[in-house]
C-alpha cells in the first residue's frame, strides 16, 4: 500500500452525505461542483480521486447534428413556436419546481 502522506476524517450525516476535508479537497484541487470518484480495492480500501470531466453523449450528440443537418437542408420546415403550443408548454410544467442541488430524499437513495 502506498505510503499516508495525510489523513483527514469527515463524518457522515443520516443521510450519508459528508462534507470533503479542505486538505483532501485542495490535494484533488476540487471546487464547487466538481465530481469526485471512488474506487473499492480488493482489501476493501476505498481510493478517492477526482473524476475525469464527463464525456458527452454520443447518441444525443447525434441526435443534435441530425436535427441540425435537416433545419440547413431544410429551413423551409421551421416555424416559429405558436401561442397555443406555449401555453400547452406552459400548462404541462406548471408548478413544477427542479433544483438539482438539492439533496436525494431517502426514497431516492
Amino acid at each position: 500500500m502506498a505510503q499516508v502522506a495525510l489523513e483527514a476524517e469527515s463524518t457522515l450525516t443520516d443521510r450519508f452525505q459528508t462534507t470533503v476535508p479542505s486538505p483532501v479537497r485542495k490535494a484533488l484541487q476540487l471546487g464547487k461542483k466538481d465530481k469526485i470518484k471512488y474506487a473499492i480495492q480488493s482489501d476493501g480500501s476505498v481510493v478517492i480521486s477526482r473524476a475525469s470531466a464527463q464525456e458527452s453523449d454520443p447518441v444525443l450528440g447525434e441526435f443534435l447534428s441530425f436535427i441540425a443537418r435537416d433545419m440547413k437542408a431544410h429551413p423551409e420546415r421551421l416555424e416559429a413556436l405558436s401561442a397555443s403550443m406555449r401555453e400547452s408548454v406552459d400548462a404541462l410544467v406548471e408548478g413544477v419546481e427542479i433544483d438539482l442541488d438539492a439533496p436525494l430524499l431517502d426514497e431516492d437513495e
